[in-house]
C-alpha cells in the first residue's frame, strides 16, 4: 500500500533533515581540524625522538638575510616595563614579518598597534606571551603573574559559569584567595555582565559555552578574567617594596656622615 504524503509535510521534514546536515557538518568540520591537530603532533613527536624532525619552513626563509635572522637567538629579561630592542618578528614557518622592532611601554603608558592583516600585530604579542622565540634583540617585560594577555577569541573551559570566570583556578584556588561568589558578581557587573547567572540558572550550570554564549559576551568573560586574577597587585606590592628598599638605603649613606659628626661631637663635649 502506498503512503500519501502532504506537501506541508514533506517541506518540514526536508528543513528538519537540512538543519540536521548543517549542525552535522559543523560537527565533522571541527572533528577533522582536532583529528589533523593531534595526527600532527603525534608525527612530530614522533619524529623529534628519532632525531630526525625537521620544521616546514618557506623558501625565503632559508636564503640571504632572512636565513641568518633565524640562526640568531635573543635574550628576554625581567623587567618592569615593557621593552622590545631590535627584535625580529618570525612566524614558526620562518616567515619574516619584521626584521627588526623597537619600543618601550613604561607602567601606566598606552599603545595602540595598527596595521593590515598579517603584518604581525597578534605575532607579538605571541612573542611577548612566550609562545614563539626570540631570535634576536633583547625583549624586557614583567614575570607572567604581573600582566594578563587578553585574546581576541577567549578560551572556553568545559565546566560551569564560575570556570570561565577564574579560568584556569578551581573553586578551590579561588576560595584559598579569599574570593566568594558575589565578589565574582560585582566583577561581572563590572563588565556589564552580572545577569548572565540568573539567565543561564546559577553559577554551577554546565553548558558548551563557545556556543551558548555570544561573541561579545565572551570578550565580557575575557576582561571579568582580568579583574578576578589582577595582576598588575603583585606588581604594586613589589614596587611599594623597591620604594621602602630605596628610602633605607639613602638612610643607610647617612650612617657614616652620623657617625663623623658624633665623633665629632664626643670630642667637643670631652675638651
Amino acid at each position: 500500500m502506498s503512503t500519501l504524503y502532504h506537501p506541508r509535510n514533506l517541506t518540514s521534514d526536508f528543513e528538519d533533515a537540512f538543519g540536521r546536515v548543517m549542525y552535522s557538518y559543523k560537527d565533522l568540520s571541527e572533528l577533522a581540524g582536532y583529528t589533523a591537530r593531534v595526527s600532527l603532533l603525534l608525527d612530530t613527536m614522533k619524529d623529534v625522538r628519532r632525531g630526525k624532525f625537521e620544521k616546514a619552513l618557506v623558501s625565503s626563509a632559508t636564503i640571504g638575510e632572512n636565513a641568518n635572522i633565524l640562526r640568531g637567538h635573543g635574550q628576554i629579561i625581567e623587567s618592569d616595563d615593557i621593552q622590545f630592542e631590535n627584535v625580529p618578528i618570525i612566524t614558526p614557518n620562518g616567515d619574516v614579518l619584521v626584521k627588526s622592532l623597537s619600543f618601550q611601554v613604561k607602567s601606566g603608558q598606552h599603545l595602540l598597534i595598527v596595521g593590515p592583516n598579517g603584518c604581525g600585530k597578534s605575532s607579538l604579542f605571541r612573542i611577548l606571551g612566550g609562545l614563539w622565540p626570540v631570535y634576536g634583540g633583547v625583549v624586557r617585560k614583567p614575570s607572567a603573574s604581573q600582566f594578563i594577555l587578553i585574546p581576541q577569541r577567549p578560551y572556553l573551559s568545559l565546566g560551569n559559569l564560575r570556570d570561565q570566570v577564574i579560568y584556569p583556578h578551581s573553586k578551590v584556588e579561588m576560595e584559598a584567595r579569599g574570593v566568594t561568589d558575589n565578589d565574582l558578581l560585582l566583577i561581572l557587573a563590572v563588565v556589564g555582565m552580572d545577569g548572565i547567572v540568573e539567565r543561564e540558572g546559577g553559577w554551577d550550570v554546565m553548558r558548551e559555552w563557545r556556543d551558548a554564549l555570544s561573541g561579545g559576551d565572551k570578550q565580557k568573560i575575557a576582561w571579568a578574567r582580568l579583574f578576578y586574577h589582577n595582576p598588575r597587585l603583585d606588581a604594586e606590592k613589589r614596587l611599594a617594596l623597591q620604594e621602602e628598599k630605596q628610602s633605607l638605603e639613602t638612610k643607610l649613606l647617612e650612617v657614616p656622615k652620623m657617625r663623623a659628626r658624633l665623633t665629632e661631637l664626643k670630642a667637643i663635649a670631652e675638651s
